[in-house]
């Protein structure tokens, strides 16, 4: 009988968590709308994002092009709990938290070192069809800039 509970309480757990990644709006694959996006000069331009479900947490894998235009690719692994995750293939940062602000709206920080190098916000729209990501940073000169990129949902 308590076999029988414990496999039970397994079970729901991994169908809440399936639940969760499937109505999460910001789950999925996002590619770029350049034409539609505000790149600052000498950032970087990630071109795919993906979120996906890994166990109780979440994997984003993004591709695309560091602030010299070569091709970049890092994954993250963590919570939507606004503590640090380490972050790899990256050489701008080294951690990175994600807060959710509400279904939504997701609040994101990456850090080098410890020191915060980038702020962003990031907004699926209300039919979960494009995604805005407002970044606030430095540039390689040393020079505040702003982005705002602009991705479809495919």
């Amino acid at each position: 009988m308590r076999r029988r509970a414990i496999l039970f309480a397994f079970t729901f757990c991994l169908t809440a968590l399936a639940g969760y990644a499937a109505d999460n709006p910001h789950m999925g694959t996002w590619k770029l709308n350049e034409a539609k996006s505000k790149i600052a000069e000498g950032t970087p331009k990630n071109t795919t994002v993906v979120y996906e479900g890994a166990g109780d947490q979440v994997k984003i894998t993004v591709d695309g092009l560091d602030a010299d235009g070569k091709p970049a690719h890092s994954e993250w692994t963590g919570k939507f709990d606004g503590k640090d995750y380490a972050v790899t293939g990256d050489a701008t940062t080294d951690m990175r938290s994600y807060k959710t602000v509400n279904p939504h709206t997701l609040e994101l920080i990456n850090k080098k070192g410890g020191k915060t190098v980038t702020t962003l916000t990031v907004v699926v729209a209300a039919d979960g069809k494009t995604r805005t990501v407002t970044s606030h940073g430095t540039n390689a000169a040393g020079k505040k800039v702003t982005s705002t990129l602009v991705y479809d949902k495919q």
